[in-house]
């Protein structure tokens, strides 16, 4: 908490025994006290998730839950030591499909041994893939499941079967595999299952090297946890870092209001009534010691601008300056670059410097990344 007031949400991927369960929430216990939300704010009963304004200071604990929160709640006091609930539920595992579960519970180890399968699958919201079905029993020890509050991980099955079952509550995850399936396919209703549960999305397990993909995608689509390898620099942590300037870094940002309206017809693929153009127009005056190449051989930099618009698909543009052969101490370029962004709430603009070493290879010497709807005019 000392980059932020608003609240931190520790996401457990649990491999422990019951026993073991039992010590993870001693300690969680112990050592955060009175920051670690063990209760409901008013209300047991829960029909809306309080807002990170309500939820300042805590520690909120994201992990499966035995029952429901009242059952949880009314097991307050009481000595749970020892005891036990089972969770079933239906494991659907496609072939295709990567899981927090399968996968071992360090992000660097080895790739999922699950191979892609050639049949076509149909994603529509309402006929879920087709998958092998076997139920599935975990146990929980009831200590670690009550300290589960406003964030219960509950198994993605279908869009509707969520919108007919699931609780304000539950929370999924899914892979960027499946997820990506579904921004292409069903949109419309990962938009709306957005606008009601929060809704993770992590890199597949294949991704041994702790590579990353592209967060705007799914950003698009209102996911409100989108999970990335920090430890592996790049430009999708530069998006990542980019969106979150607009509040401080605390964290959190607020959707735009198509993306949290539960009537909302948006989609990334057909903005229709909620597109509002903005006219951009940047002006690219100068460089000013800029670093020296790593690779050219009189090391100075030919340095190059490029701005490019990271949003809807609509808005996904590049444009680039020309070069300024062996000057990185005082380059300047004094062109206009103009364009027009259909969504401006979900776009970042991003300045990337390169030298130019030949026409097809570039070295990357900075950039900055920010929501386009933070650039100050003139």
């Amino acid at each position: 908490l000392q980059a932020s007031d608003y609240p931190v949400v520790l996401s457990l991927e649990n491999h422990c025994s019951p026993e073991q369960q039992e010590v993870m929430a001693e300690h969680l216990e112990n050592i955060l006290g009175e920051k670690l939300l063990t209760s409901t704010l008013g209300e047991t009963v829960v029909t809306q998730l309080p807002s990170p304004e309500a939820l300042k200071f805590k520690i909120l604990i994201k992990n499966k839950k035995v029952g429901t929160i009242e059952e949880g709640m009314l097991r307050r006091g009481l000595d749970s030591h020892g005891e036990t609930g089972d969770i079933s539920d239906f494991e659907n595992m496609s072939d295709d499909d990567e899981t927090d579960e399968k996968s071992s519970p360090h992000p660097k180890s080895a790739p999922s041994k699950s191979t892609p399968s050639k049949r076509k699958r149909d994603y529509s919201p309402s006929s879920p893939p087709r998958k092998k079905a076997k139920k599935k029993k975990t146990k929980i020890a009831l200590a670690l499941s009550d300290l589960v509050i406003y964030t219960k991980s509950q198994k993605f099955m279908t869009f509707d079967y969520s919108l007919a079952n699931q609780k304000c509550y539950e929370n999924n995850s899914i892979g960027e595999v499946r997820a990506r399936k579904f921004v292409k396919h069903s949109a419309r209703a990962f938009v709306l299952h957005t606008s009601r549960f929060i809704t993770r999305i992590y890199p597949k397990g294949t991704r041994a090297t702790s590579s990353n993909y592209n967060p705007q995608e799914f950003w698009n689509v209102g996911c409100q946890m989108v999970a990335l390898n920090f430890q592996t620099p790049g430009i999708q942590m530069e998006l990542q870092n980019g969106k979150f300037l607009d509040n401080g870094g605390c964290g959190y940002v607020l959707k735009p209001e198509f993306l949290r309206n539960r009537n909302s017809t948006f989609t990334p693929y057909n903005v229709g009534r909620y597109s509002k153009p903005m006219s951009l127009s940047i002006r690219l005056i100068s460089g000013h010691q800029l670093p020296p190449s790593n690779l050219s051989k009189s090391n100075k930099a030919d340095p190059a601008v490029q701005i490019e618009i990271y949003g809807v698909p609509e808005d996904q543009t590049k444009k680039k300056s020309s070069v300024i052969k062996s000057n990185a101490l005082s380059p300047r370029w004094d062109e206009t670059f103009s364009f027009t962004i259909q969504v401006p709430e979900l776009a970042l603009i991003r300045f990337c410097v390169e030298d130019e070493i030949s026409l097809v290879a570039n070295e990357f010497l900075g950039q900055y990344t920010l929501p386009l709807m933070s650039l100050s005019k003139g």
